[in-house]
């Protein structure tokens, strides 16, 4: 279903992106991590990615636009109603580890739809460095 809309966005994630971020992440780490993740997340900047890559770089199937959230999230965007931006903490490539969506896994299928090449703003964290020190000064925590 390609659409000639663009897809409008909000400057920021919803409030509410965020404890939905915690309880998918919660089901994957422990509650430090977690807490880690969801402070960098809110932190991080803006960026965008495509949403064919999102969903590669995830190992995610495409939902379909029948699913009910996906079907809303359509209904959206041909509204031109704005979405919430995406919550993703990033994979690492020589590890095998998945990207993972922490919330707004139907908003990505929901414009794959619409248009596979779609930008979408995404606040994307970092796991590849928790437990060895601070990312901000680049001080490493000394091995015992």
């Amino acid at each position: 279903m390609a659409t000639t809309n663009p897809v409008r966005w909000l400057d920021e994630p919803e409030k509410h992106d965020y404890p939905a971020a915690a309880e998918y992440l919660e089901l994957l780490a422990d509650p430090d991590t977690v807490s880690t993740l969801l402070d960098r997340l809110g932190s991080a900047p803006i960026v965008h990615k495509k949403a064919k890559d999102i969903l590669r770089a995830a190992g995610l199937a495409l939902l379909p636009p029948d699913n009910p959230h996906v079907r809303a999230d359509l209904g959206k965007i041909l509204a031109g109603k704005a979405l919430s931006p995406i919550l993703l903490v990033q994979g690492d490539l020589t590890t095998g580890t998945p990207a993972q969506i922490a919330d707004g896994y139907h908003r990505v299928c929901a414009c794959y739809h619409a248009d596979e090449n779609i930008p979408i703003p995404t606040k994307l964290a970092a796991l590849s460095d928790l437990g060895e020190g601070d990312p901000e000064s680049g001080k490493k925590k000394r091995k015992k």
